[in-house]
């Protein structure tokens, strides 16, 4: 049975994150994109980019972007939004990686002009968001500009 589920708010897309990431626990360090469908129905195929640890420098950032809408040309997802959620074993609490990715994946959406969802870390022991707004200074600095 194919998981299509249904993501309207930052809630549907937690619910869903918890879903796919079962059981947690992780031997290594992923990025995973889910692209969504205008209609809030999530395509029933999911990216993972392994081997994540450190992001490449903030300035790299629009050739992620580049990547990210190359991949949604290539899959025909015109018009879908972008998810992601970061994959890493340990504890759930943000570490300054965690953090440091969601910065990138912002940044790489913005300059992509991609919209995107609410980012997600996944750790051993819970599945949490990393708003762009609680991003400390690179959050204030890119709401404000």
């Amino acid at each position: 049975m194919i998981f299509e589920p249904i993501i309207h708010t930052q809630v549907d897309l937690e619910h869903a994150w918890r879903h796919l990431m079962q059981p947690l626990g992780f031997g290594g360090e992923s990025i995973w994109l889910m692209f969504i469908h205008d209609d809030g129905r999530a395509y029933p195929h999911l990216t993972e980019i392994t081997d994540c640890d450190e992001p490449d420098a903030l300035d790299q950032a629009p050739e992620f972007g580049a990547f990210v809408s190359d991949l949604m040309e290539s899959f025909e997802f015109a018009g879908a939004r972008v998810a992601a959620l970061r994959s890493r074993p340990g504890h759930a609490r943000p570490t300054r990686r965690d953090r440091s990715w969601a910065e990138f994946f912002y940044a790489a959406c913005r300059g992509a002009g991609l919209p995107c969802e609410t980012m997600h870390v996944a750790s051993d022991e819970d599945i949490l968001p990393m708003p762009w707004d609680d991003l400390g200074v690179w959050g204030s600095a890119a709401k404000a500009g």
